[in-house]
Parts: structure tokens; sequence; C-alpha cells
């Protein structure tokens, strides 16, 4: 009988991914520079520190935090956007992190960006109708007859006139402009969809129709999404499972409904804390703790846990060394050294 021999870590490192889309130890640092004419580097901003996490195919994986934690850092990674500082990401089996020219630009079918601004992601200069179809022209997929037919489809499938084909993006609101933005990034047949804040600039009456559109076109087309926002109410509407992040790290990682009931990292307890409540007395009624002070700059984190220096729960240890990561149940994870609810084992 042979034994197993534990792999290295840069065997492991090496070898490739089983899951739909997989992030590992993902680092992504932004280098500051100082000085008019000989610029020097004077530090680095740690948008995104160590950071490793999975997605199945057809999941919807939510990703929030307050602005600045990296959440949208790593949205621009995974569509490739950014070039990680070190890490991989695989997809569909392959390293994309490491593609280069035409491969890579063929992976980029498959990985689409859907914005956060319906106002400043359209061109004010191109009809609606070109903007769809610039990613076919650019690829190179079909002739102008096949290109029309299928801006048409997707404006249809997005609730859209086809007489929206030829006007501009200033002659629609901000629902069918976020739809138009939609509608692009299905242009492709894409298999994941990266939704940047999809809702937030929307009023709240446009918000459900967008999202309802969006768990339809999910179904429809077989996507993968990843929702980065900062409202947990939005996230827990959409998402399978809940990432949360704080200062570049993930915190913790839990299905959607469990997070809500049962958060493990003191974190996770003041976001909930802060969604309001529709009910202006029940609002009034509550004597929830929120989360206190400002976040730390991402140039100079806080050592051991980043979160210990707004945390009510922070002790010596924290300061110390960074919590690993445990289990609290079925696919819920957090990092925190004096958690909120009893772990199982460390993950």
């Amino acid at each position: 009988m042979t034994t197993a021999t534990p792999l290295s870590a840069a065997e492991e490192a090496s070898q490739p991914s089983t899951a739909f889309l997989e992030l590992r130890h993902l680092v992504k640092e932004f280098p500051v520079t100082a000085g008019a004419v000989m610029q020097r580097k004077i530090g680095t901003v740690k948008a995104v520190s160590d950071v490793s996490l999975s997605v199945a195919k057809g999941e919807t994986f939510g990703l929030v935090g307050e602005s600045g934690c990296g959440k949208t850092t790593i949205g621009r990674l995974i569509v490739g956007l950014e070039k990680p500082t070190s890490g991989q990401i695989w997809f569909e089996g392959s390293d994309i992190a490491r593609l280069r020219g035409r491969e890579f630009r063929r992976r980029r079918r498959d990985l689409q960006l859907m914005f956060q601004d319906p106002y400043a992601s359209l061109d004010p200069r191109m009809h609606v109708g070109n903007i769809i179809r610039e990613p076919l022209t650019v690829q190179k997929i079909g002739n102008r007859q096949e290109q029309d037919s299928r801006v048409r489809q997707l404006l249809q499938e997005v609730g859209l006139s086809p007489k929206a084909i030829d006007l501009y993006p200033h002659e629609f609101s901000g629902g069918q402009r976020q739809r138009i933005g939609l509608a692009r990034a299905l242009t492709l047949n894409p298999k994941l969809i990266v939704a940047d804040e999809p809702v937030s600039a929307l009023d709240v009456s446009i918000r459900s129709q967008i999202m309802n559109l969006m768990n339809g076109l999910q179904e429809t087309h077989g996507l993968t999404y990843i929702v980065i926002s900062h409202d947990l109410s939005v996230v827990k509407y959409l998402s399978d499972r809940v990432g949360v992040m704080y200062l570049g790290k993930l915190v913790e990682v839990a299905p959607s409904q469990d997070i809500y009931d049962h958060p493990a990292h003191p974190y996770t307890q003041g976001l909930i804390n802060a969604i309001p409540e529709p009910d202006p007395k029940r609002e009034r009624s509550k004597n929830l703790q929120p989360i206190m002070g400002e976040l730390p700059s991402a140039m100079h984190p806080p050592s051991g846990c980043r979160f210990r220096t707004r945390c009510p729960r922070a002790q010596e240890i924290c300061a110390e060394e960074e919590p690993p990561l445990r289990a609290f149940g079925p696919r819920h994870i957090a990092a925190c050294h004096f958690p909120l609810q009893t772990p199982i084992a460390t993950a």
C-alpha cells in the first residue's frame, strides 16, 4: 500500500484547477510615486492581499464590503483589465493571468464586465446599435447582417425596442442604459459576467426590474455571475454565496442566507446592522452597534487582523497574528480570533 506524498507549495500552485473559476493567493498592489520630473516609488497600495476563492458553474457569487476594500479590483483582475502582482486566476482549467496575445483575446470572449455607471460606461457619440455590435466587430464574428440580427435579438432579451438601435445613450433613462450595458455584456455569449454595482446608480423602483432581468438571463444563457456591491440586501437577493472583504482581505465566505442568519465575523455583523429597515419605527428601535472609526490606509494596513482597529472584540493577539480561516458550518468560513459563532475547525 502506497501513501500519497503531500505536494509542496510550488507543486500545488502549478496544479490545474478543476473548478469553473478559482482564485489562488491573488495579490494586486498599485505603486505610489512622488516627484514631478524624477518620479520615485514611495510605496504601494495593497488593493488585494492573498485572496483565494472558487466559484461553481452557474453560481452567483457576491462580493461585499466598504469602498476601498478591493472588491472591484478583483472583478477587474478576473476579466483581464488588470494583471495580478502575483497569484493565479484559473478559469475552466487555464490560468488566464498568464495568457497573452491571441489566446488571451479569445478567452476574453467568455469573461465580460457589467459596469457600475450606466452613464459613463456608454460612448455618448455612438448609436446603441454600434455600442452593442462593437464586440462582434473587434472579435471579427459574423458579417454585418448577422451582427445586426444579433443586436436586435439582444435588445429584445433585455426588454428594449429594436428602434433603440439608431438612438444615442442620452436618449434613455438610467435603467434603460443599464439594460444596454447588460446587452453589450451578453453580445459574445460569455460564460461569466462580473457585475460591478449593477443597480447602485438606479432608483429603488428600477432596481428590482434589473435584478429580475439578470436572474432570468442567467437561466436562459446558463450564466455565472460575480456580483460586486456594498449593499448586502442586493447581494442577498441575487447571490447563492457571499464573500465579505475588508481592506484587501477575504474575511468571511458563506451561503447567502447563512451569512445573514449566523454571521461569524464582527465586520460582517456590522454590515448587516447597517442595512436600513423600510419601516421607520423598526429602524428607530434598532439598538445595534455600527462599525466605528475610519477605514485604515491601504498603503499601511494594520498588523495582524486588519479589522482590529475598528473591532469591539479585538485583543492583544489580534495585533500580533493574522487570524486563520476556520470553518463554521457547511461552506462557511471566516477569519477571526474571537468570532461571533463557535468554529468547527481550521479551514
